[in-house]
């Protein structure tokens, strides 16, 4: 069953282009029997373990001119700083409330990913598990020069690094990957492509999830290697066979049923609680 939630888990974090690690933990909590914090821990690995898988064929399969690298470093180092903070808060939350408030947080990621798949059909097309390498290299970023080139200046940084705070404390608190926020951040932020968004929101997923992991490690020392093994390949597996399919299957019907879906489930972990 573990290494099935896995392989979904993996399947949608690659057929969405952002928003789909927030599936980890209800499919955990729902049909592995796990408490929210096991749940918040097995995600973050699991999680961590798939995009860095990503990253690294997008980078071996050339496609790393997609890859953003200055502000992608900016955000995922400021979100891993305060990933460790974000599991320490959810220590301290009881559970309800905690599990709770990632219902609620799930409801508006749902919402959002509606609304993009309706607004932009186009952009749903684009997921992490696509291929990237003839996305165009990146000619503006900021557009702080008259270079267009991207420079360490207040007005950029400072939306970067508040971003990356954020991202990184609901990581560690809902063990989400981030990715509903990340990826609109730098469209917000820089001229630049959703494919360029999408492909960078990996690398940033992977150190900020990786930090959260390793925050749980050291404040709940009770994870299950065996399990979260499972996870994991299940995970790698569903991102390889997005790989193969996306291309065919990635649309806006697709992100409307994600999100209908997350909906649902999200639902339903809240009527729990009550």
């Amino acid at each position: 069953m573990l290494l099935l939630i896995g392989l979904l888990i993996g399947l949608i974090l690659g057929l969405t282009g952002a928003g789909g690690s927030v599936f980890a933990v209800p499919l955990l909590i729902l049909f592995g029997g796990m408490s929210m914090t096991d749940a918040t821990g097995m995600s973050l690995g699991a999680v961590a373990t798939t995009t860095l898988y990503a990253s690294l064929r997008n980078y071996f399969s050339r496609s790393a001119p997609s890859v953003l690298w200055k502000p992608g470093l900016i955000l995922a180092f400021s979100g891993a700083l305060t990933a460790p903070l974000g599991k320490w808060l959810g220590l301290q939350m009881n559970a309800i409330w905690l599990i709770t408030g990632f219902g609620l947080l799930a409801i508006v990621i749902a919402g959002r990913m509606w609304l993009g798949a309706q607004k932009n059909p186009a952009a749903a097309q684009i997921v992490r598990a696509g291929n990237f390498s003839n996305t165009p290299p990146l000619e503006h970023l900021c557009n702080l020069n008259p270079n267009g080139q991207f420079e360490l200046r207040i007005r950029c940084v400072s939306g970067l690094i508040i971003g990356g705070l954020a991202v990184g404390i609901l990581s560690g608190l809902f063990g989400v990957g981030g990715g509903f926020l990340i990826v609109p951040l730098l469209l917000a932020l820089s001229a630049v492509n959703m494919a360029q968004a999408v492909s960078t929101s990996l690398l940033i997923i992977a150190m900020i999830s990786s930090s959260g992991f390793i925050s749980h490690l050291a404040m709940d020392d009770s994870i299950k290697w065996n399990w979260l093994l499972l996870i994991a390949t299940g995970g790698t597996i569903g991102m390889m066979i997005g790989q193969a399919v996306s291309h065919k299957i990635a649309s806006a019907a697709l992100q409307k049923l994600f999100a209908l879906s997350l909906l649902i489930i999200a639902t339903v972990i809240i009527a729990r609680q009550l």
